[in-house]
């Protein structure tokens, strides 16, 4: 296939990600930040340090430094970096998005605007809405690696562009399905996460399976909510993009914000747990920018869980005092 495809970001998704596209046939021109993780990859086809068990075949996959490069080199580019880099990694290369097909594979809020990454790539860069797509859904780097049955969800204002993406990724071992709900997809990453954290406080505080399972179904209408609240629309909040990615972010041994929240349940502070994780906790970026959403309008939403975590992160209140609390709100 002559099709060549950029991928930004050379962690755990940005590497699964360019394997789907590599296991597809295409051209895959690769940002990697590190010149360490560029000479092994070029040296060895695997990753440094991410998902170093994938081999990559080097006449399709062509790793590179330069993100000028890539950017010039395709015509599709995928983000899947950490949204606190986003910024950062795209300033070089802002004026040259505008004619591409934008893909944002992050799972966060820009912290130096609040905006999501699809709002940031519109307001920001200037990308044409109708030029952006998002990736979505219950799906873990490691198991992409370990080609594991797996879903995604690529959400797009107009059909054909969600189809073009979706048949990209599409392969043995993953099934990928489309939508137009843009943010809806994009704030349930967001917000996954922020509940991901708050079933690691439980685990930790050794709350059991009862308690877990009464936490997720409040957090999924929470979620709901606050969903709503941003961008009212029709939407199945059960479907695999919603609660499918809240659940396997809130249990999977392989989540990150669930770490985080073990962490916090031990008692360490939100910057003592950070310095002890090797991977970004897109929650505790994005878990100030929603709590502003939830409680700067005249009306309050409830959200208790999103509220329970704020106040162990940024309020240094002890976790098993916050989830005492908390328990007593739930239902």
């Amino acid at each position: 296939m002559s099709t060549k495809i950029a991928v930004i970001g050379g962690g755990s998704w940005g590497t699964a990600l360019t394997k789907i596209l590599m296991t597809n046939g295409y051209q895959v021109h690769w940002y990697v930040h590190s010149e360490a993780s560029l000479k092994h990859l070029t040296y060895y086809g695997r990753n440094l340090n991410y998902l170093n068990q994938v081999q990559f075949d080097l006449t399709k996959v062509h790793p590179t430094t330069s993100i000028s490069e890539v950017c010039e080199s395709c015509d599709t580019i995928i983000i899947a970096a950490p949204s606190i880099y986003v910024v950062d990694i795209l300033k070089p290369v802002a004026n040259k998005l505008t004619q591409k097909t934008v893909v944002s594979g992050v799972k966060g809020i820009v912290p130096q605007s609040g905006l999501l990454v699809g709002e940031h790539l519109t307001k920001k860069l200037g990308i044409p809405l109708q030029q952006i797509a998002v990736i979505s859904g219950p799906c873990h780097a490691e198991e992409v690696a370990l080609e594991k049955q797996s879903y995604l969800t690529i959400a797009a204002e107009q059909k054909p562009m969600a189809k073009k993406i979706a048949a990209l990724l599409a392969c043995s071992f993953i099934k990928v399905s489309t939508t137009d709900d843009i943010m809806g997809t994009e704030y349930a990453a967001v917000l996954k996460n922020i509940y991901a954290i708050a079933s690691g406080v439980a685990e930790s505080l050794d709350y059991g399976d009862n308690f877990q399972a009464v936490l997720t179904s409040n957090a999924i209408r929470e979620m709901k909510r606050i969903i709503d609240r941003v961008h009212h629309m029709k939407r199945n909040i059960n479907r695999s993009a919603y609660l499918g990615d809240l659940l396997v972010t809130a249990y999977s041994r392989f989540s990150r914000n669930r770490r985080f929240g073990i962490l916090l349940g031990q008692g360490y502070s939100a910057k003592e747990s950070i310095s002890q994780m090797k991977m970004v906790a897109e929650g505790y970026h994005a878990l100030e920018a929603i709590y502003q959403i939830c409680n700067s309008q005249e009306e309050r939403l409830k959200t208790p869980i999103l509220n329970c975590v704020y106040q162990i992160v940024y309020k240094q209140k002890k976790a098993a005092t916050a989830f005492e609390n908390l328990a007593q709100k739930l239902t």
